[in-house]
């Protein structure tokens, strides 16, 4: 393969990759936004839910705040540090609703679909990373072409 070849590969792979993550990053934002909206405003579902899982539900607000600022901090560019952070809070949540409401004694059909949401947030985490590396690499290899190019008697 010649350079250019592989270049053009690294590019439809590096696309694929990008669009995977904002596809799976998406529908991860819009299902947690979705969580969190209802638990920022109280409503009579989310102080149900909470109650028969024998939650207090002065919890509920905060935690649809957190969410939010989760769902802001993986979808702003930058900020890797932030976006491991609020990935984990996400999961967090996802699990510990998981294992609360199977705990409540509630079907396995009906909290079965939360596996979704979990699979959701990791698949956008790996997606995110295999973006974050690609995108070092990329950046790395043109660092070091603009090296050569411009210091050819340092390269020799």
């Amino acid at each position: 393969m010649t350079h250019i070849q592989v270049d053009t590969a690294n590019r439809k792979a590096a696309k694929k990759t990008n669009i995977l993550y904002w596809v799976l990053t998406g529908l991860f934002a819009f299902v947690m936004t979705g969580s969190a909206i209802p638990n920022i405003m109280v409503n009579p579902m989310s102080v149900q839910g909470f109650h028969e899982m024998g939650y207090p539900t002065y919890i509920i607000p905060f935690l649809g705040w957190a969410k939010l600022l989760g769902v802001v901090a993986i979808l702003v560019p930058g900020f890797p540090r932030l976006k491991e952070w609020a990935y984990a809070g996400l999961i967090f949540d996802l699990l510990g609703a998981t294992y609360s409401v199977a705990n409540s004694g509630k079907e396995f059909v009906q909290w079965a679909p939360i596996f979704i949401f979990v699979a959701l947030g990791f698949g956008s985490y790996y997606f995110y990373h295999k973006k974050w590396k690609a995108t070092a690499i990329h950046n790395s290899t043109t660092t070091q072409h603009d090296f050569q190019r411009n210091n050819p008697a340092q390269v020799a």
